[in-house]
């Protein structure tokens, strides 16, 4: 079992290797009884919202379903993703 908080600083990174930023912060769905993450919000946009500072253009987020595997401190996520 992980923590939510064990995903935040990791660089998150594609199979191929090209690095897209570190994680800052999470997004998830809330329902009655339970809470469902949906993605991954990385770079420095997310940084910026993360600390109440609005990014001019929309931070980005990596859908849960794109994360292949965690290995040490790296997210490794499908080449297509964003």
């Amino acid at each position: 079992m992980r923590t939510l908080s064990s995903f935040l600083h990791r660089e998150v990174v594609t199979e191929s290797g090209r690095s897209l930023g570190r994680c800052y912060d999470l997004r998830g769905e809330l329902s009655p009884t339970t809470l469902r993450v949906t993605g991954l919000c990385i770079g420095r946009r997310a940084l910026l919202e993360h600390l109440g500072i609005r990014a001019q253009k929309p931070q980005t987020i990596v859908p849960w379903e794109a994360i292949v595997r965690i290995e040490g401190k790296r997210i490794i996520v499908h080449d297509d993703a964003p």
